[in-house]
């Protein structure tokens, strides 16, 4: 590590060069080819997947993105007024018309009959564009939105619903991106009270990140990469990139202050903490990869994608982060610290103020705050225990957006059933399928759960057969998972008895419980896997039983917590409308996978801070006490300040628009908060304090066989140790 420093500070200007070239070429091609991003949620074997498949072979002209057009009147007058039904209908031939348009079934032709509520006040009509929706340019979608809003009158409300009409809800302006920025920007430099030293953690990360973003832009044509992929990639990257380089610009500072020049005092940090940043660069990376075991495309993309811009981060922290560190030189201090640095010289660094005295209140009362953290993240988890899996649709969604508007009339209309009818799909073979296929209908209608069953479809073949139910309940009720159940183990059975007939359910629903139950059957095996491996990386780190156990509980407190969080925001909706964030809904399946991943990562970063000083201090006295209030002590306002600048982007980017941003960002940042102010800098050391030198206790035979590493081996002057002729115990009061 110390030679890579060496060259980068030796050529500073070449490498940033390097990485401006990189940075500028990768963006270029990304440019050029343009995003190719999926979202398809199913999962090849489940019986969704294969109605889908069914039904995508039997009906290959079956058209693009299908979205609504939904109008509603109030007071006595119906949508089949005159003044109504020709606005309306003038409107939808002005749809007709626009570029990228298909078809438009009207409610007021004859293949439109049923698009009419049974009240006369809430009509829809469909309109079909001639792409799916990952292909319709935002133009097209947003001409849709404005030629149907233009027939709004005092009298009539239009709405629309639909994928790509809710493309252009989407927030084009990278909000979330500057505020979590600018955020952490002020932290740094109330930080370091130096505005070059506050600025280079952000142009790192920055450069970085930005790299990275316009990798996984590429990364989306040859593999499947979530829509969400880049932004939640940003989000981690943004948060460990400038956290990364916090650490390594502080230890560089540090340097400086014991008067060491700038390229030894930059090659020193990277030598040290920047071994410490590559180590837990790696365990985050080896924590979004374990999604790789679940064997899911979707979340394939999503752990490389992310993984990806982890891996640059470090990268940059490493090597253009000493660059840059030489290129400013002195002024990474502020002007009173190298004032004092010329007028008294470099003097030896012992922890005082906050930090010191909370170390050692800590050790003071270990078994009352261990207590008093631990039921904190007992009670913060507990609403995870109705956690729900589901997806969130356009019901879900703000109250002041239009597609949240057209799912409510349509609900109050037709039903809330209307906006996520089951599709059940079979294969008709010989007059007695399509026989049973035709009775099906009836034996349907009276099924509990159902609202209306639509006529049959065939094919042109006449050999596949697709008809639509709708439910009595929405899409994310449980009550419709429930007749989706019903559906495949008894109705369907018996409807299907004496035929050859195999009848798949699919559809919004069926799908996503499909996926959600692939993913908890999983999700088991994932854990482990996760810990198992985050565990084995801590004992040949420490040398101990006893650390990687701790990390473990800790972070699976951390995950539990967080989640709880989530769970009460988004599900059961406690602040949900007030944060622009929709009203109450499931958790999206894919999330406790991706927030396992990248809060095991996160975790593990502080605890490596935070014991590898511990261990130490441990090294150099065997005193336990002393390890555990010197390490917490000198590492806290540090792991502080980095979770802190977390917590802001993480936050920032609900600031997003996007309901599954949202999630993550908020998870995140109530994951990071409780990391760092509850349980590594409260729990974790009162155990530690507690357990005494079992903290350390390894098997002899263990400790042969390990084979032996360090993360972050000593500087040439640590500071804990002793000023030539003073006494141990007048250094154990300033520690104090």
């Amino acid at each position: 590590m110390a030679r890579i420093a060496q060259w980068c500070v030796a050529h500073r200007l070449a490498a940033i060069l390097l990485w401006l070239l990189a940075l500028g070429t990768v963006a270029g091609a990304a440019g050029i080819a343009g995003s190719s991003y999926s979202n398809d949620y199913e999962v090849p074997g489940t019986e969704s997947g294969r109605a889908t498949a069914l039904l995508d072979a039997g009906f290959d002209d079956r058209g693009g993105d299908s979205n609504t057009v939904v109008w509603h009147t109030a007071g006595r007058t119906t949508v089949q007024a005159a003044g109504v039904e020709q606005r309306m209908t003038q409107t939808l031939d002005d749809i007709a018309d626009l570029p990228g348009i298909a078809t438009v079934t009207s409610p007021y032709e004859r293949q439109g009959a049923g698009q009419i509520s049974a009240d006369g006040h809430t009509a829809y009509a469909t309109v079909t564009f001639d792409a799916q929706a990952d292909d319709i340019p935002q133009p097209q979608a947003q001409a849709l939105v404005d030629t149907a809003k233009k027939a709004e009158t005092d009298k009539l409300q239009v709405e629309l619903g639909g994928t790509a009409v809710a493309s252009t809800e989407a927030s084009s302006a990278h909000l979330s991106e500057v505020v979590g920025v600018v955020v952490a920007a002020v932290v740094l430099f109330l930080a370091f009270g130096s505005l070059a030293a506050s600025l280079l953690p952000i142009a790192t990360a920055l450069v970085s990140v930005g790299t990275a973003y316009a990798g996984i832009v590429l990364l989306g044509h040859v593999m499947t990469v979530a829509d969400f992929a880049p932004m939640l990639g940003m989000l981690i990257g943004l948060g460990v990139g400038i956290d990364y380089a916090l650490f390594i610009v502080t230890r560089h500072r540090k340097g400086l202050r014991r008067g060491l020049s700038v390229p030894e005092a930059a090659a020193n940090a990277v030598a040290t903490t920047g071994r410490a940043v590559v180590f837990a660069g790696a365990t985050v990376c080896i924590a979004l990869l374990g999604m790789l075991i679940l064997q899911l495309s979707f979340l394939n993309g999503v752990a490389i994608a992310a993984s990806l811009i982890v891996v640059l981060t470090v990268a940059a922290s490493v090597t253009l982060l000493p660059a840059l560190l030489s290129l400013i030189g002195m002024k990474a201090l502020s002007r009173r610290e190298r004032r004092h640095l010329a007028e008294h010289g470099p003097q030896p660094e012992l922890p005082t103020g906050f930090a010191a005295r909370w170390s050692a209140f800590v050790e003071r009362h270990p078994k009352l705050l261990g207590a008093v953290a631990a039921v904190v993240m007992l009670v913060l988890a507990l609403p995870m225990l109705s956690l729900h899996l589901g997806t969130s649709d356009q019901g879900n969604n703000p109250a002041t957006t239009t597609t949240r508007s057209a799912y409510d009339l349509l609900a109050d209309g037709f039903g809330p059933g209307s906006n996520g009818p089951l599709t059940l799909v079979a294969k008709v073979d010989g007059a007695d399928d399509k026989a049973a296929m035709n009775a099906l209908g009836d034996s349907l209608g009276s099924a509990e759960g159902v609202a209306s069953v639509g006529p049959v479809t065939y094919n042109s073949g006449g050999d596949t057969a697709v008809l639509s139910v709708v439910p009595e309940t929405s899409p994310q009720a449980q009550d419709t998972s429930d007749l989706v159940d019903r559906l495949r183990e008894s109705v369907l059975p018996q409807a299907e008895q004496g035929t050859s007939l195999d009848v798949y359910v699919g559809g919004v629903t069926a799908s996503y419980d499909d996926f959600a139950e692939i993913i908890v059957g999983k999700l088991p095996l994932f854990v482990g896997v996760v810990i198992a491996l985050g565990c084995a990386l801590l004992l040949l780190a420490f040398r101990s039983v006893g650390i990687p156990l701790k990390a473990a509980l800790m972070n699976v407190l951390a995950v539990a917590s967080s989640f709880g969080i989530v769970v009460a925001i988004f599900q059961w909706g406690w602040g949900s409308e007030l944060l622009g964030l929709g009203s109450a809904g499931p958790i999206e399946p894919f999330l406790p996978v991706i927030m396992v991943s990248v809060l095991f990562g996160l975790s593990m970063d502080y605890q490596v801070f935070l014991v590898s000083r511990m261990y130490e201090e441990w090294l150099e006295t065997g005193d336990n006490r002393r390890a555990v209030r010197v390490g917490l002590a000198e590492t806290s306002r540090v792991i502080n300040s980095a979770a802190v600048i977390m917590i802001a982007v993480f936050l920032a980017f609900v600031l997003s628009g996007d309901r599954v941003i949202a999630m993550f960002g908020i998870a995140l940042a109530s994951a990071v908060a409780l990391d760092a102010f509850v349980l590594r800098t409260l729990l974790v050391p009162a155990l530690m304090h507690m357990l005494g030198g079992a903290n350390w206790w390894l098997p002899r035979s263990l400790d042969r066989w390990l084979p032996r590493i360090s993360i972050e081996p000593p500087e040439c002057r640590p500071a804990h140790e002793k000023i030539p002729g003073q006494r141990a115990s007048e250094q154990e009061e300033l520690v104090q």
